[in-house]
């Protein structure tokens, strides 16, 4: 029986060999001495992944992550390209008709390689960020059995780590098209095999006699958005040796609620190709009332309809197909005349961007589907609206796109040039970037046709901190020159009329930016003017002189992660904390152990400036008490960064993106969750910032301000602000007569006259709470812990002492191995009776629930995806009671004679263990909070959702631990 046509992965079956330790050549290897993994030296091998990764998985080198594991690998200077140059080996069947082609396809490679199947000899060639394409149909092997040898080469100027290490070590990486932190940065260990291998995916894809190649959509909006056409154009290849009579088909389909199909649009079109022949084909355009339009996260919902294109070929029948999701959205963006900075609108309307920078998932290259979804989930948990994707890293892959496109994050995708490695780092080194800027050009151009038609993509940059050579530069600009209609906001036809279609553009549809600090980022004009990337007081953030510009592409701090990690990451030498000296000018400096050192810690104080904010809290005494108090600076950091730009929304600002979200290894500083997925209190701190409805407290003018992000006017609110001090007593309280608050506007409310009544508290709490006047539900809730200025938070240390009584409500929903929970934590000391009774209501952007899962489909494209949402329809759903003596109720109590705050809450999901060996991690990761490090004052009570899926064979415990809360309430 002929296969179907479509695609098939390689991605399992695979060994490797260290080229040196072969003797046989590639011929031999796929014909008469096939090896098998049971005779060394070869060994099982991950694809995609390099060789390192590889290697790790086999226990032949220790994990470079660990410790001081990366040290005990040798780097590819000292051991010379040959060392990593390793062999490849797998086996697949395939069995074909007479009229069917084969193609044997790399996603991408790092960094040559040459390809024997069967005996037969190709070459991929040089270039980390493009695609090949094999046709081998006439090399299959006749039973339908073959053998595939894939010899990898590594870059040919891998460079050297100075004994400094430095930004991009040697900076010789730069000469390649390769990925540049691999030689290392401040915030990263070199790789030592610089990314080698077969690191993205492998497939073989079966067609009939005419394939599709590269459609793309183009979606063109007029009358305000209610009219809408969609273009498309596509290439096709007639592979036979006769003329190609086909039918070419456009199918776009939309889900409904009830998992119901419906077909919007089905259009046919009739074609003849000669024989041998590329054609490039665009259909009519496809027209479309009122459709759903995508959003950026907190803006709307992110809506997809799938896209289906397919080609009949008259004597075969169905020669190919293409799916893809497309979003119905337009992006525009230019320089705002009043800030200066970056302006993007969506869909007609200005987008407040607070987001991140991203290197990549795994410094390794362990990428896949699930891990991207946890990172790009955390991004829109934390109420981010944009990813950076720096230049020394990745052109992001298709599967972390379609996550964007899910969850509403807009990506700025730059090419592969640093400023660091291109022309402007210590030492100078190549000013003219990569060696061939022939193959940078045929790598940024096959990228482009890659990604082009997700719409989380926002923005294509020349290089970070840095623009492309000239002759680079001016063919980017061309090729992603703005279709007409795009270069305006006009809605009038006359921008379509006497232009080509959009769809045959490269691109078309987004604007390109020279540089990161180029055209509205930064200063603008290339100095500079980026950051600052240490610890800053909270306060300084809202102070005019702050930062000078519109949109800060890069700012960044702190990111010490809790004591588990450190644990499961480092032996107990990494266990101690820093050792603070005081010097004679009355400074503090921290000196880490060397482990947090070469993990590229990052000081919690600034000379001259910034006071030891870690010491704020008492002096730590141990581990987990460093990294608790490091968890409250962490909140306070960059909650504080971020309200400081909200409440400079469109009259000083247009955006920020802080530097860095997370660390593509174990690293220690600017992150919101490590690299074991376990998220920083720095996480939440964002979500309440960055969320689109948000009550604040301005650090420098103490003024409470409302931010509305949305396109909404915001009417019939009020504000509640109360002051709890250490014993419980509330000294302050306050509710706002009913207020209005415009559409994206940030507006000062009134000003805090506590602390500067008499008397005020050295350390309080102070709660602010948005809510509706008619039902008196919560908008945004925002909780501070503040001290009179000059004074500290010492006293929080005999807080710990506090017993408070909790109420805890548990409620859980299991669908496989996924555990869904609803937990309700009330403070349960006795509130004022004056307060009102405010209720929580989950935001319009919580999504814990209400996405779908569109399904990839390997040929970069998506598939249909009802049959996964069926699954997920199909709940099965649990009540267990849950209580100390375990009688049946469905609450447990803690008793508690204190009155007081619950002060700093966190809860942690563990595997159930009897016996815990010392260090042992037990944390089952990742889960996705609504909430955490949260903090309760007499009376109130907060719902926080809990998701996470179980590993094989684990019992999942539920552990509430808090600032006084140390019994460590466990649910199982």
């Amino acid at each position: 029986m002929a296969p179907e046509i479509g695609k098939t992965k390689l991605d399992s079956g695979w060994i490797t060999a260290r080229s040196t330790e072969v003797s046989q050549s590639g011929v031999q290897l796929t014909t008469s001495h096939p090896p098998t993994a049971s005779h060394p030296p070869w060994i099982p091998a991950t694809v995609p992944g390099t060789v390192l990764g590889s290697l790790l998985k086999n226990k032949v080198i220790p994990d470079p992550f660990y410790g001081l594991g990366n040290e005990a690998i040798i780097d590819i200077a000292d051991s010379g390209r040959e060392y990593y140059t390793f062999w490849f080996f797998t086996t697949f069947h395939s069995n074909l008709s007479g009229n069917q082609h084969l193609d044997l396809n790399f996603r991408a490679i790092n960094y040559s390689a040459e390809v024997y199947l069967n005996g037969h000899k190709m070459v991929l060639p040089k270039g980390m960020f493009r695609r090949h394409s094999l046709d081998v149909t006439g090399i299959l092997h006749p039973d339908g059995q073959n053998m595939l040898a894939v010899l990898v080469h590594p870059p040919d100027n891998p460079g050297e780590i100075p004994p400094a290490g430095g930004q991009g070590g040697d900076h010789e990486i730069g000469k390649d098209v390769a990925a540049q932190y691999v030689e290392g940065w401040d915030w990263m260990i070199p790789i030592r095999d610089r990314n080698t291998g077969i690191w993205d995916e492998v497939s073989i894809y079966v067609t009939g006699p005419v394939k599709i190649i590269d459609p793309h959509l183009v979606s063109s909006f007029f009358d305000r958005y209610t009219r809408i056409y969609l273009h498309a154009t596509v290439e096709l290849e007639n592979r036979s040796s006769w003329v190609a009579d086909c039918t070419l088909n456009i199918q776009v389909t939309t889900e409904t609620e009830g998992s119901v199909l419906l077909v919007e649009h089905l259009q046919s079109q009739h074609l003849s190709i000669s024989p041998g022949a590329k054609v490039q084909y665009t259909f009519p355009q496809l027209f479309f009332y009122k459709p759903n339009l995508w959003w950026p996260n907190g803006m709307g919902k992110q809506s997809l309809y799938n896209v289906e294109i397919t080609v009949d070929v008259k004597g075969y029948g169905e020669s190919d197909s293409w799916k893809h999701p497309f979003g119905f959205r337009k992006i525009e963006s230019s320089v705002d005349t009043t800030t200066g900075g970056r302006l993007f609108k969506v869909n007609g309307e200005p987008i407040f961007i607070r987001g991140g920078n991203w290197i990549l998932s795994d410094g390794l290259l362990r990428l896949s589907k699930k891990r991207y979804e946890t990172d790009i989930k955390f991004h829109a948990d934390m109420n981010f609206n944009m990813i950076r994707c720096w230049g020394g890293g990745l052109a992001e892959r298709p599967e972390f796109y379609h996550y964007c496109d899910i969850y509403g994050l807009l990506v700025w995708q730059e090419f592969w040039i640093t400023g660091d490695c291109d022309g402007r780092g210590i030492p100078v080194s190549n000013i003219n970037g990569p060696l061939d800027h022939d193959l940078f050009l045929l790598c940024a151009r096959d990228t482009i046709k890659l990604l082009r038609n997700h719409c989380s993509l926002a923005l294509w940059v020349g290089g970070n901190e840095q623009v492309p050579p000239p002759d680079i530069n001016d063919a980017l600009k061309n090729d992603l020159k703005l279709h007409p209609y795009f270069k305006t906001s006009n809605e009038s036809n006359n921008s379509l009329k006497g232009a080509r279609d959009p769809s045959q553009y490269l691109d078309g549809t987004r604007a390109y930016v020279q540089g990161s600090l180029w055209e509205g980022f930064a200063a603008g004009n290339g100095d500079f003017t980026d950051g600052p990337y240490e610890i800053q007081n909270p306060e300084d953030f809202f102070k005019d002189d702050f930062y000078s510009y519109g949109f800060n592409p890069e700012v960044g701090s702190v990111g010490m992660p809790v004591a588990a990690t450190i644990r499961a990451t480092m032996p107990p030498e990494g266990w101690t904390i820093p050792i603070v000296r005081k010097l004679s000018n009355s400074q503090i400096v921290e000196v880490p152990n060397p482990l947090w050192k070469y993990h590229k810690y990052i000081a919690y104080s600034k000379a001259g400036s910034v006071p030891y904010q870690i010491g704020l809290y008492g002096n730590p005494k141990d581990l987990d008490d460093f990294c608790e108090k490091a968890q409250l600076v962490n909140y306070n950091q960059y909650r504080a960064l971020l309200e400081g730009w909200n409440s400079r929304m469109w009259t000083k600002y247009t955006g920020v993106l802080i530097w860095k979200t997370q660390n593509p290894w174990t690293g220690l500083r600017g992150q919101f969750y490590d690299h074991l997925h376990e998220q920083t209190a720095g996480f939440y701190g964002c979500r309440s910032a960055a969320e689109p409805i948000h009550v604040q407290l301005n650090l420098a003018t103490y003024f409470i301000e409302v931010v509305n992000t949305t396109t909404d006017e915001l009417s019939d609110v009020a504000i509640e602000a109360s002051v709890w001090d250490l014993d419980g007593a509330c000294p302050y309280y306050k509710v706002t007569d009913k207020l209005t608050v415009p559409a994206k506007r940030t507006q000062a409310i009134m000003e805090m006259k506590y602390p500067k009544s008499k008397n005020p508290k050295p350390v309080y709490f102070l709660l602010l709470k948005l809510y509706k006047t008619a039902d008196y539900a919560i908008i945004s809730r925002n909780f501070y812990w503040l001290h009179p200025r000059g004074g500290d938070y010492n006293l929080l240390e005999s807080y710990k002492t506090k017993k408070i009584p909790l109420k805890i409500k548990s409620e859980i929903f299991i669908r496989g191995s996924t555990y869904e929970m609803q937990m309700t934590v009330k403070n349960n000391s006795k509130k004022p009776s004056s307060m009102k009774s405010l209720s929580f209501i989950y935001p319009p952007n919580d999504r814990q629930d209400n996405h779908i899962d569109h399904e990839m489909e390997s040929n970069e494209s998506v598939q249909d995806w009802s049959e996964e949402k069926s699954k997920v329809s199909v709940l099965q759903r649990i009540r267990r009671h849950f209580s100390q003596e375990n009688d049946g109720r469905t609450l447990s109590e803690t008793s508690g004679t204190d009155m007081g705050v619950a002060f700093f809450l966190h809860f942690s999901v563990h595997a159930a263990k009897d016996h815990k060996q010392e260090g042992e991690d037990t944390r089952i990761l990742p889960v996705h909070y609504s909430d955490n490090y949260f903090s309760l004052v007499p009376g109130e009570e907060l719902p926080i959702k809990i998701s996470f899926e179980v590993p094989l064979g684990a019992t999942p415990r539920i552990t509430l631990r808090g600032w006084n809360y140390h019994r460590a309430h466990s649910i199982h």
